[in-house]
């Protein structure tokens, strides 16, 4: 289909695989605390769940070199 080649250079690809562990270890945390303090509701799940799903996602970008932004032809600052 098409060839994702790399189109962010080692700073960003740096930042990116800071961000998304950040939001990961979040996630993480919020889903902790949601179960160590029997916190009711969706709404931590919703967030943690979230924050995951991004954290995942910028993460791969970080590892292959790929924005996903930069791909649509969005000018980002890294």
């Amino acid at each position: 289909m098409s060839d994702k080649q790399c189109n962010i250079d080692s700073r960003g690809k740096a930042v990116r695989l800071i961000f998304g562990l950040i939001l990961v270890l979040l996630a993480g945390v919020i889903a902790l605390v949601t179960v160590v303090w029997n916190v009711n509701g969706a709404w931590p799940w919703v967030a943690s769940v979230g924050l995951f799903a991004f954290g995942a996602f910028a993460l791969y970008e970080g590892w292959s070199g790929w924005c996903a932004l930069r791909a649509m032809g969005v000018k980002t600052w890294l």
